[in-house]
């Protein structure tokens, strides 16, 4: 997901002439993931124009090109909320690009303290999606001060709703903790250390996210833990696609290893909420046995 700033400046001059920006009342927002543009709906309400840049849930995130459409969008927007830890790195790009004055920035992985190298999956990291409602709260109450009562609200009323995700996350935890996982990247990494899950493969796990060729040795060690059971799932990426991975997937299936699929983008038609509580009670399921 890189895009030279010159190229990025291009683009800029490109749509420059069709830039609108604050053509009528609603405030401009936009997510460079559509989970961070799914919150953003539940606290703005409709007083707030929500774009999210990544949301094909067939598209590889990593994979991601920017175009005219998406500098046109930013360079309209009053807000911008993006992950960070070198995720997105095309979006700080973009931004100082496209100066604005007065807009506001939220970066997921400086709210949690992240940084270039760590993890980058933030949102499967319960603590960040709470940080990151507040900020936007905050962010549209200063932009719009006549219904910051509204986004305060719907503050508390999003908060509560998480509320069925951490007592599912404490249930798993309570039955299984200590149980040996294993993964084909560490998208789901955050989740499965607040489940106390121990992580099995995490040098071929890095390999893959950052598509490079895992070695030999990696490759091996991972499919004796499937021969073997020496893990009790394997959680693979949906979106990402490679025949290493999928061989293990095929792998575990013939070791009667439950696979769990997981996602970089919600799903369409469900709420953030709505992921997190299906993505937990399928691993609930698969941590359970085998199925038949």
């Amino acid at each position: 997901m890189k895009i030279a700033a010159g190229f990025a400046l291009g683009l800029l001059l490109a749509v420059a002439p069709h830039n609108t920006a604050h053509a009528d009342s609603a405030i401009k927002l936009v997510a460079a993931e559509n989970f961070y543009g799914d919150i953003a709906h539940q606290i703005g309400g409709p007083a707030v124009q929500v774009v999210s840049v990544l949301s094909n849930p067939n598209q590889d995130p990593h994979l991601f090109e920017t175009s005219p459409t998406v500098v046109r969008d930013i360079a309209g927007a009053q807000i911008v909320v993006y992950n960070g830890a070198d995720y997105d790195p095309w979006m700080p790009k973009l931004l100082n690009a496209a100066p604005v004055p007065g807009r506001a920035v939220i970066v997921a992985a400086d709210l949690v303290k992240k940084k270039a190298g760590d993890n980058p999956h933030l949102w499967y990291e319960p603590a960040t999606m709470p940080a990151v409602a507040k900020a936007l709260a905050e962010a549209l109450s200063k932009a719009d001060p006549e219904h910051a009562a509204d986004y305060k609200m719907r503050l508390a009323s999003f908060l509560a709703s998480l509320r069925p995700v951490d007592e599912k996350i404490s249930s798993i935890r309570k039955k299984f903790g200590g149980t040996t996982v294993t993964a084909s990247e560490p998208v789901f990494g955050y989740m499965a250390s607040a489940l106390g899950m121990t992580m099995r493969n995490e040098r071929f796990q890095l390999s893959i996210m950052n598509d490079t060729e895992p070695s030999a040795r990696d490759v091996a060690a991972f499919e004796r833990d499937l021969k073997e059971h020496k893990v009790r799932v394997m959680f693979y990426n949906k979106q990402a696609s490679d025949k290493i991975v999928q061989h293990l997937v095929e792998l575990a299936r013939a070791a009667k290893i439950p696979v769990v699929g997981v996602t970089e983008t919600i799903p369409p038609g469900l709420s953030f909420q709505d992921w997190m509580l299906s993505e937990l009670n399928d691993t609930e399921k698969a941590l359970a046995g085998p199925s038949s």
